[in-house]
This record gives structure tokens, C-alpha cells and sequence, in this order.
């Protein structure tokens, strides 16, 4: 892998380096609460998790990039356009949700954050195979945190609905 490779996988993390500046006394949330989804992993998993989605999809641009031709031409406009479109998207999804608990704007963006994946996918599927399968981890990833978000905007528009927290010395943490 040539040295710029390394760049293509520093990136993505820039998302969750701004959210540590935002907001690491916000980041256990919801997920950490005595309220919390019985399948919802804890606020650490979460972002461990989008860690390794990070570097799966850096390396997969990096692919990209390199069957290009690398540099900046006009031919990376489009490929490396949807990228940098769903990559914006994806960090303000993370601080919506992590640092801002706004989990129906997350979700709204975690909606458009699918479509933008689905078209990068498309889009360098001609290029390198191997780059846009290295996508679909990450909508599966995706179809998880829109799940969680529902649940938990869901709740939020409801608060009477949600199951009462469990009795002390209960807790799965």
C-alpha cells in the first residue's frame, strides 16, 4: 500500500476524533442509561464498531483511488464526490447522535447517509468490485443505527411508552 493509503484510512476517523472533542462527557447516552434497549450495545461498542466501518470503507477508497489512476483528475469528481458527500454525512450522523442526542435528526440523516452509500457503491462497483463490497458491512452497520435511532426517537416523542428501568442488581452493563 503506498503511503498515501495511509491517508485514505486516517480520514473517515476524522468523524469520531471531531466527537471526542464534542461532546466525551455526552457519549455514554442512551445506550448507557438504566432505560436502555435490551439489544443496544454500550456506547464503547458503538463506536469501536464505527472505528472498523471507518477503516473498511478508507481502504475501499483507497481501491478506488488507485485503479483511477490516483492524483486528482477529473474522473474522480463523481467516485470521490459521493464519498466525500456520504463521509460529511456520516460524521454528523455520529455527532447528532452521540453528542447532540437528537435522534430524529440523526435518523433523518442516517437515511440520506444510506442512500449516499448505495450510490457510492453503484458508483464504484465499474471501478473495483472489491471497493463496493467492501460497502455493504457498512449499510448493514447502517440498517443497525437506524434501528437503534427509531427506537430511541421513538421513545423520545413517547416517553410515557418506555418499559420502566430494571430492578437494582439487574443491570447487563
Amino acid at each position: 500500500m503506498l503511503p498515501q493509503g495511509a491517508i485514505f484510512l486516517a480520514l473517515p476517523q476524522l468523524g469520531t476524533v471531531l466527537l471526542g472533542f464534542l461532546g466525551p462527557q455526552r457519549l455514554s447516552g442512551w445506550c448507557g442509561s438504566p432505560r436502555k434497549l435490551p439489544w443496544c450495545p454500550g456506547h464503547k461498542a458503538l463506536l469501536l464498531v464505527w472505528t472498523v466501518i471507518y477503516f473498511v470503507v478508507g481502504y475501499a477508497s483507497y481501491l478506488v483511488w488507485k485503479d483511477l489512476g490516483g492524483g486528482f483528475r477529473r474522473p474522480l469528481a463523481l467516485p470521490f464526490g459521493l464519498y466525500a458527500a456520504q463521509l460529511a454525512t456520516s460524521w454528523v450522523v455520529l455527532i447528532l447522535f452521540f453528542a447532540a442526542h437528537a435522534p430524529g435528526l440523526a435518523l433523518l440523516h442516517l437515511l440520506l447517509l444510506y442512500g449516499l452509500v448505495v450510490s457510492t457503491a453503484l458508483i464504484w462497483h465499474p471501478i473495483n468490485k472489491l471497493a463496493a463490497l467492501l460497502l455493504l458491512p457498512y449499510l448493514a452497520w447502517l440498517t443497525v443505527t437506524a434501528s437503534i435511532t427509531y427506537r430511541l426517537w421513538r421513545h423520545s416523542l413517547c416517553p410515557q411508552h418506555q418499559p420502566p428501568p430494571p430492578p437494582a442488581g439487574e443491570e447487563g452493563d
